[in-house]
């Protein structure tokens, strides 16, 4: 059965030590993405390795972590503006409700959005329904 959600939830991203940080949804975009302010490409040994850390440092969340990851990809994507850029893809395990799965963010700069995460129909597909005049339902579950 699929769980109601709400136009913002928390979510946790164990794997990059962050808890209960606000994502909005987007029912809009397909792909769900996060602040990135800093992204590195090296050369490890012969593999593509990259390098990067997520949330604006003035964030209350961020922790500076500098996540190490061999497994991505890049991505066409249309920026809010209709703009096509191409961003890194990553996952990460995802707890909402108290259940954990697998998630695939984009890194983008939303420096200027109100929100460092957006969850796309993706990470919706099959799992959630929105209710828009709801939010933060997954904590509100836990009491």
């Amino acid at each position: 059965m699929k769980k109601t959600i709400g136009r913002r939830e928390k979510i946790s991203l164990p794997e990059w030590g962050l808890r209960n940080v606000s994502g909005k949804i987007d029912t809009g975009a397909y792909t769900s993405s996060i602040h990135c302010e800093y992204c590195e490409e090296k050369e490890e040994g012969g593999r593509q390795v990259l390098y990067f850390t997520v949330l604006h440092p003035r964030h209350r969340k961020y922790n500076g972590r500098i996540i190490r990851t061999e497994s991505y990809t890049q991505k066409k994507v249309k920026n809010s503006f209709g703009q096509e850029e191409v961003r890194y893809k990553v996952s990460t395990k995802v707890i909402m409700f108290g259940e954990e799965f697998e998630m695939e963010f984009t890194l983008s700069d939303r420096s200027k959005m109100k929100n460092p995460i957006l969850l796309g129909r993706k990470m919706l597909r099959g799992k959630f329904l929105v209710d828009v005049q709801q939010i933060n339902l997954s904590k509100k579950s836990k009491k």
